[in-house]
Formats: C-alpha cells, sequence, structure tokens
C-alpha cells in the first residue's frame, strides 16, 4: 500500500479498516440460542441464491474470530467494523436477552481493542429475526420499535468501549431490493410494501439514534448508504426526467428525510403509496448524525422506460445495466447470500 499512497499525506489518526456482516462471516447460525434471521430463510429457499449456498458455516467467524484478530493483526488495519446479529443477541425479536449472544460481541470488542483495533459497530446489516418477520417485518411500526429496543440493550453492553456506531448498512437494499425486486431478504415484490418498509427503516434509524446517545453519551453514530451519480443518456426531456426519478429513488429518498427535508414529494407522486406517518416522526428520523457513511459502486446513466413506472439504466461508460425494474439493477436468477459489507 506504502508503494502506491503517501501514508504520511492522511492525518496520523486515520482509520484503515475492513468491514463484515455478521450472516456474511460469522455461522454458528443455530447455536448459543440465535434464532433464524430472513436471510437464514431466503438462503435456504431453493432456487434464491447461487449455488444454493447459505451462511450457516459462513467464514466461521463465531468460533475462529481470536485467529481473524490476528489476520487483521496481519494486514495491519487498526480499524474493524463488524455488525451485530440481531437474532443472536434477541432472538425474540423483541426480547428477553441471550446472554450468549451478547457475550460473543463482548469478547469480541475486548479481543479487538487488546490487538490496538478500533471497533465500529452496525446494528443492522439485513438480518431481521424471522419471528419479526413473520409478524409483519419492516412494513410495520412495530419493528422499528423493536430494532430502537434491542439498539439499547447492544449500546448499553457496548457503549463503555464502542464509540462509532452504525444504525443501518444500506437500507435501501432492505426496502427496495428486499420487498420490492424480490431478489433479496425477505423476497417480496411489493410496491406498498417496499414504501412502507423504506419509511420504517428510517423511523428506526432515528430512535435507535436516541437509544444509542442515551445508552452510550459521547457516541458517535451515523447511517450508511449506497449512493449513485446519476445522468442522463440524454438530453431528451424522458430521459431527464428518468433520471430525476432515478435520483430520487437511489438518492434522495434515503438523504432528505435524515437530513430534515422530508420525504420527497415527486417521489411521493411517483409511488403512489400513503406513507405511514404519525405527528414528530419527521423529527425522530431527522436525528443529528455525526457522520454519513456513503457505500459508492457505480455511476447510473439513465433512459427512460416508457413500458415501466421508474427509471432505466442505459448501457454507460463502467458498466452496462440491461433493463431491469424499479432500480434498474442487472441481477442474475439467484443472488449472493450477503453483499456490501
Amino acid at each position: 500500500m506504502s508503494e502506491l499512497l503517501d501514508l504520511t499525506a492522511f492525518p496520523h489518526d486515520f482509520l484503515w479498516g475492513t468491514a463484515t456482516s455478521a450472516y456474511q462471516i460469522e455461522g454458528a447460525a443455530a447455536e448459543d440460542g440465535r434464532s433464524p434471521s430472513i436471510w437464514d430463510t431466503f438462503s435456504h429457499t431453493p432456487g434464491k441464491i447461487a449455488g444454493d449456498d447459505h451462511g450457516d458455516v459462513a467464514c466461521d467467524h463465531y468460533h475462529r474470530w481470536r485467529a481473524d484478530i490476528g489476520l487483521m493483526k496481519r494486514l495491519g488495519t487498526n480499524a474493524y467494523r463488524l455488525s451485530i446479529a440481531w437474532p443472536r443477541v434477541m432472538p425474540g425479536g423483541d426480547g428477553p436477552v441471550n446472554a450468549k449472544g451478547l457475550a460473543f460481541y463482548d469478547e469480541l470488542i475486548d479481543g479487538l481493542l487488546e490487538a490496538g483495533i478500533t471497533p465500529s459497530v452496525t446494528l443492522y446489516h439485513w438480518d431481521l429475526p424471522q419471528v419479526l418477520q413473520d409478524r409483519g417485518g419492516w412494513p410495520v411500526r412495530d419493528t422499528a420499535e423493536h430494532f430502537a429496543a434491542y439498539a439499547s440493550v447492544v449500546a448499553d453492553r457496548l457503549g463503555d468501549r464502542v464509540h462509532h456506531w452504525t444504525t443501518l448498512n444500506e437500507p435501501l437494499c432492505s426496502a427496495w431490493i428486499g420487498h420490492l425486486e424480490g431478489v433479496m431478504a425477505p423476497g417480496l415484490t411489493d410496491l406498498t410494501a417496499a414504501v412502507r418498509a423504506s419509511y420504517h427503516l428510517l423511523l428506526g434509524h432515528g430512535l435507535a439514534a436516541q437509544a444509542i446517545r442515551a445508552a452510550a453519551p459521547g457516541a458517535e453514530l451515523g447511517i450508511v448508504n449506497n449512493l449513485n451519480t446519476v445522468e442522463a443518456a440524454s438530453d431528451r426531456p424522458e430521459d431527464q426526467a428518468a433520471a430525476r426519478r432515478m435520483d430520487g429513488h437511489t438518492n434522495r429518498w434515503w438523504l432528505d428525510p435524515v437530513h430534515g427535508r422530508g420525504f420527497p414529494a415527486d417521489m411521493r407522486e411517483v409511488y403512489g403509496v400513503e406513507l405511514p406517518e404519525r405527528p414528530g416522526d419527521l423529527e425522530t428520523i431527522a436525528a443529528p448524525l455525526d457522520w454519513l457513511g456513503l457505500n459508492y459502486y457505480f455511476p447510473a446513466t439513465v433512459t427512460d422506460d416508457p413500458t415501466g413506472p421508474a427509471p432505466t439504466p442505459a448501457p454507460s461508460a463502467a458498466r452496462t445495466y440491461p433493463a431491469r425494474g424499479w432500480t434498474g439493477r442487472s441481477t442474475p436468477p439467484a443472488s449472493k447470500p450477503s453483499c456490501c459489507a
């Protein structure tokens, strides 16, 4: 790395880190009280995952975490972003707390600190407890409230040592790809459910932010979004309008509410779904942030699709995106069990 970068140009406290999600690496899917998540269910549904892969064992991090910390040290990293498995900590979704599950993360955090590695904790990387999905999942308000209670438990236990917190990782994936496109858990193709899920995910973010600050004063917290630069494929008014819709779907819908601007009026009209708003929700969603996380993968060049309700990317110089539905993603019949740590 030093041959490619002048490391002296970075601040002395710059963090060079790695990142994972719980379902990607932990394994031990049915050990020590962990309950199934929606990704367990989805990955064990025939035809949903390439090669019928699943996370039952994965990297076996649950048993190999000490060796994994050793690998981080060998890499020379000084930071690690991990996610907590909600169904490991609260198998019932809304309590009680699983002591063994919480103890795992307690030991992991101590091990990281002993190795000189700064931990950064993500509370939700898509692994909703299946028991909550069975009761309606993110399309219902209760899930946001249960998420805040779970956040409070974790922050209360780890907040004396963890100072960097992420509420949600890529809520776009949870809402649009999981509830609209159906190629990620929970595998639904329902616009109304997707829009309501998006609302409650952001409400859950705001409620969790309040819970973290109450349990761990001084915590630095934020939310991680996957955002795209969006350009129209031509100067045609139709393509320009399509690019505006794509920007609304992938960027503004997720940025505006958390920055106090509310949900974009033009996208409310595009979706045509009434939001389950209550007084005070927008203020909760716009809880103060210490930082905004950005996962950036590719640009989008957009052309209008007169046969569909939303924009579809045209071939771009960076990558080619065949037409596919609302977000214009080119997705194979079977997806990977988890991506984008």
